[in-house]
């Protein structure tokens, strides 16, 4: 099936789609994700423009996100439990607790011991990190919602596949499964009347 895909999309460039965001550090990805939790791409680029317009274009850094009012936040579209989480993240960057290089050298498997050990940070959160931050090359999100019902429609499932099923699916894919995983992004956004999601 991914052959198809691969085949009809001969320059698929599975970042390009970072292209028309901030640069993202590790702590800026984890701010991407955290904002974007149950929301659409387009409705999480509104949000980061508006936090990135009181930072010359730029994602805060922990230190300049803790010192933002929380109200300020709350005002970019973001609500009370996200503004938590991440106030929450950028104070464990903030005093050293989490750190960039530390956690770069880690395997995939401690970075989310690590990260979902902080409330509101889940699995999808952390995957979504590992893609764009780290550009780790054998990461699925299983719990993604999209993700799900692309797979529906390409192996033609009747039902909404559960996350155990999407790692079963996606057992093949290895050690490639964050570029199997863009490629069905990319026959998502191909589907007439999905441009925007």
């Amino acid at each position: 099936m991914l052959a198809g895909i691969i085949a009809a999309h001969p320059d698929f460039d599975a970042r390009a789609w970072l292209a028309g965001l901030p640069p993202m550090d590790l702590f800026g990805a984890l701010v991407f994700q955290v904002a974007g939790q149950q929301l659409s791409v387009a409705a999480t680029r509104r949000i980061l423009e508006r936090l990135c317009a009181g930072f010359d274009g730029r994602l805060p850094e922990p230190a300049a996100l803790l010192a933002m009012d929380p109200a300020a936040l709350r005002a970019t579209g973001l609500s009370a439990r996200k503004v938590e989480t991440l106030r929450a993240v950028a104070g464990l960057f903030a005093d050293g607790t989490l750190r960039d290089e530390d956690l770069r050298a880690m395997p995939d498997e401690e970075i989310e011991t690590r990260l979902t050990a902080i409330p509101g940070i889940g699995p999808w959160t952390v995957h979504g990190m590992l893609i764009i931050a780290l550009d780790r090359p054998d990461v699925v999100l299983p719990g993604d919602l999209a993700l799900r019902k692309v797979i529906r429609r390409a192996y033609g499932l009747d039902h909404l596949p559960t996350q155990d099923e999407v790692r079963t699916i996606a057992a093949p894919w290895r050690p490639y499964r964050s570029l199997a995983t863009a490629y069905l992004f990319e026959l998502e956004l191909d589907r007439p009347g999905a441009a925007g999601t």
